[in-house]
């Protein structure tokens, strides 16, 4: 027994750390910027709603392209009559009577029924081009979701990118700080400063040390959000491949940008599609103002059949074809009123269009500023961080000589922590800028 025992403490000594850490280790997916949209489309259930609904609109399509095509139907049905007298007259060269209308209380009917609109004054064809236009529509605006969703995956790709070099700035910024405390002490030790110097760098430490926390906390928060768009289960890690620090974008040419903008933008397809779409409405409406005309036929087998006399109990067929023409001579104001239903629905989707074309132009001017303007400070930044690191080492070297106090040490290293934010938040900017800029553009 206490051999067996042993054995079992051994085997937990040897299998239980490694099986803990097995399920410890859990891979880390790295992606690319591009690689995360990719998943993110793969797996945004806002887009596979958008895409849902153009495949609605093509069925829309579908249906109005039936309308123009024949429709041929099977009909039977059964119908019990009471009994009635039968309706005798003489007849027949020995003066028998004859029947006319026999008591036949079960009745049998079936027909082939053929309905073919042949000309609709136009309606017909207007509600396919609109039904077509709304479906090019829709198709723009899976495009549309599509640009959004690239946006907000270059945010939160860009955000993690941004938490995690905040955290390397700061997690710098702590261990200067804790090597600033531990030199104070040795100073107060051999007897060189006053107490409230090391109170003092402790309270700086202490400082950064929450500003550290907080960063990780917004960077495990990001990475959430990352993890979210590209389809990973909550906990499980990503990890961004970029760095901030990279060539940015050069802008030139405005009026070209912009020209490009209004090809390539999705959202201004869609706008111009459902102002197709409205015009084609406006025609189907006034359609209603003109004649129809249809064709229709059809066989009948029926026992009885009632277009046989005299009537019997006896399956018989017969057939019929008609054309019919149908004018509207007044309707009380409705067709009116769908037209001018339909111009008021015109005039929404041109407005939104020029509304579109006059944002556009000032949209892509100011994501080229912000670029422009964001290059300019991080080139500055950068300059803030060497003045800042210069400055904090001349200080560090006056305060190990003693000739100044400790507080300009810490204005000093509190001065280069802040440079070094600015210059991360300049450079996370200006990648954001270029997100923007490639929406706008329709990229």
């Amino acid at each position: 027994m206490p051999d067996r025992r042993l054995l079992v403490v051994l085997l937990l000594a040897v299998c239980g750390p490694a099986s803990h850490a097995a399920a410890q280790d859990v891979p880390v997916l790295r992606l690319t910027l591009e690689e995360a949209q990719r998943r993110a489309r793969e797996a945004s259930h806002r887009l596979a709603e958008v895409q849902a609904r153009e495949s609605i609109a093509q069925a829309t399509v579908d249906v109005r392209e039936a309308a123009d095509r024949p429709v041929i139907a099977a009909v039977a049905s059964y119908t019990r009559t009471n009994h009635v007298l039968p309706f005798t007259v003489p007849g027949g060269p020995l003066g028998l009577p004859r029947v006319l209308y026999p008591d036949v209380p079960s009745n049998y009917f079936s027909r082939l029924d053929l309905q073919w609109p042949i000309y609709t004054g136009g309606r017909t064809d207007a509600l396919e081009r609109a039904a077509r236009a709304d479906a090019a529509a829709a198709a723009a605006d899976v495009g549309v979701a599509q640009a959004d969703l690239r946006l907000e995956v270059a945010r939160a790709f860009w955000a993690v990118v941004t938490a995690r070099a905040a955290v390397d700035v700061l997690e710098q910024g702590v261990a200067r700080s804790q090597a600033h405390v531990t030199d104070v002490r040795q100073r107060f030790n051999a007897g060189l400063i006053p107490p409230n110097e090391i109170a003092s760098a402790e309270a700086q430490e202490s400082r950064e040390r929450m500003l550290a926390i907080e960063a990780r906390n917004q960077r495990d928060a990001a990475i959430a959000d990352l993890a979210r768009l590209v389809g990973l289960a909550p906990g499980e890690p990503v990890e961004p491949v970029a760095v901030l620090d990279a060539p940015a974008t050069s802008v030139s040419g405005l009026d070209a940008m912009v020209a490009a903008a209004r090809e390539s933008r999705d959202e201004r397809r869609a706008l111009e599609r459902r102002l197709d779409s409205a015009t084609d409405l406006r025609t189907a409406a006034a359609a209603a103002r003109r004649p129809t005309l249809a064709v229709a036929g059809g066989v009948d087998y029926a026992r009885p059949n009632p277009r046989i006399f005299p009537r019997a109990d006896v399956w018989d067929d017969s057939w019929d074809a008609s054309i019919t023409m149908r004018w509207s001579l007044w309707d009380g104001g409705r067709t009116a009123a769908d037209v001018a239903q339909a111009a008021g629905g015109i005039e929404v989707a041109r407005q939104r269009l020029a509304e579109f074309d006059s944002v556009l132009a000032v949209d892509v001017r100011q994501r080229a500023l912000d670029i422009e303007s964001g290059r300019a400070a991080v080139a500055a930044a950068a300059d803030a961080v060497r003045a800042a690191a210069e400055a904090r080492r001349v200080v560090a070297e006056r305060f190990q000589a003693g000739v100044i106090a400790q507080i300009e040490v810490l204005d000093a290293e509190y001065a280069l922590l802040q440079a070094e934010l600015d210059r991360t938040r300049a450079l996370a900017g200006v990648r954001l800028s270029e997100a923007r800029l490639a929406r706008v553009l329709g990229q």
